[in-house]
């Protein structure tokens, strides 16, 4: 099998990569030892019909297993998704409808096969079990946890403590999730810091239901191109793996520095030799615009294709494509100076994007102004903070930052 040609030192390095917690490393080895491929599932609810670079971060584990010759179980919860998962949830989430989870579905399937091996991939569902599983069933699996236990969850309590309604359907999810686990014999479940109770509770069912337990492997959750908030669509601080390349490579290049090494170690597949090199070429002096390209392109390719990736490129004396950015991208600082914040107009102008105020008026009438990548108009404004880049026509560009 392929991991046999990887050392016990080389499998954990790798699979400790970009991890929050292993829990328990100890039983990992112990898997790692016995040279079998081992069972990997990560469970994923088809609550949107497209996916960002955040959900990569747990793909790019799993194909990390997969690398290493494991088997990959990528698991739909399309019945989960009819209760609604309520992690990380200050309300009751509500649930999806038959339509909109097969819609979904058939979406992620798609998308994740950019990055996983189709042929070496399991997708399964897991109404495939419920879907058989009495009522009788339901409840002996609900007679393995208590209330008290439940509650031990940081949402569920904090919304006990707040008087916040906790719908009994909700404590099944857990319990669900965690049944997973059992169905597939799992040895190893992946998920984001934030469904750690959840895997914990498969650890705990597999014991009980006399499987070996699983090995329970979280992940940081990615922050978004604000570098503040989690990588989010409503927030739009995200990047989709659907987007057009030069959106892609606009967005990646807009990013915050401090974030270059964290989005290279979660997204990137290169060696951390390689990462670690570029890291210290930028701090040596090296453009971080460069070192962001290099990023952009490698995820370009690996979302769209090589001829994609290299033209996504275009070098500061070149025309533009559109939704692209020059390597030597201008920084300008902003000083509210006593405001609440700043209207586009003024930004242009004080930016030194356009000649005047009456040009910007024209621009943004025209529809030629955009901010991380999108078309705004004259209402648009910036706040203490805020970092945007932002495109005046075809060639004025600038990453603007209200101090």
């Amino acid at each position: 099998m392929t991991t046999q040609t990887y050392t016990l030192e080389e499998q954990l390095a790798l699979i400790q990569r970009g991890t929050q917690e292993i829990l328990s490393e100890e039983d990992l080895v112990k898997k790692l030892k016995l040279n079998r491929p081992l069972r990997i599932k990560a469970g994923f609810d088809p609550t949107a019909p497209d996916l960002h670079l955040g959900h990569t971060v747990l793909i790019n584990k799993l194909k990390h297993f997969q690398d290493l010759g494991h088997e990959i179980y990528f698991l739909i919860g399309d019945y989960t998704a009819k209760i609604g998962d309520p992690s990380g949830k200050n309300s009751t989430r509500p649930p999806l409808t038959d339509e909109q989870i097969k819609i979904n579905a058939q979406t992620y399937a798609e998308q994740v096969f950019k990055i996983l091996d189709k042929e070496k991939t399991r997708v399964v569902f897991n109404s495939e079990w419920f879907k058989d599983m009495s009522a009788a069933d339901m409840i002996q699996l609900a007679s393995q946890q208590t209330v008290s236990r439940m509650l031990e969850r940081d949402d569920f309590s904090k919304r006990y403590a707040s008087q916040t309604p906790i719908s009994i359907h909700e404590f099944l999810y857990p319990l669900v999730q965690g049944y997973d686990s059992i169905a597939l014999k799992a040895d190893v479940e992946l998920g984001g810091t934030d469904q750690t109770f959840n895997l914990l509770m498969g650890r705990t069912l597999q014991g009980r239901y006399g499987q070996e337990q699983q090995v329970c492997i979280t992940v940081p959750i990615l922050e978004g191109l604000d570098g503040v908030n989690k990588m989010s669509k409503s927030l739009n601080n995200y990047v989709a793996i659907h987007d057009a390349p030069g959106t892609m490579y606009q967005k990646i290049l807009s990013m915050p520095d401090t974030l270059i090494r964290r989005y290279f170690e979660f997204l990137s597949f290169k060696p951390m030799e390689e990462v670690e090199s570029l890291m210290s070429e930028m701090e040596n002096g090296r453009n971080p615009q460069e070192i962001k390209r290099i990023l952009a392109e490698e995820l370009i390719e690996r979302f769209h294709d090589s001829d994609a990736a290299a033209n996504a490129y275009k070098s500061a004396g070149n025309v533009l494509a559109d939704g692209e950015l020059p390597v030597d991208l201008p920084e300008v600082t902003l000083d509210l100076e006593g405001q609440e914040a700043l209207f586009i107009t003024q930004i242009l102008n004080q930016a030194g994007l356009t000649k005047n105020s009456s040009a910007a008026k024209d621009m943004i009438k025209r529809g030629a102004v955009k901010v991380d990548g999108d078309v705004v108009d004259s209402s648009f404004s910036l706040t203490s903070g805020q970092t945007v880049v932002i495109q005046a026509g075809k060639k004025a560009y600038a990453k603007v930052t209200v101090g």
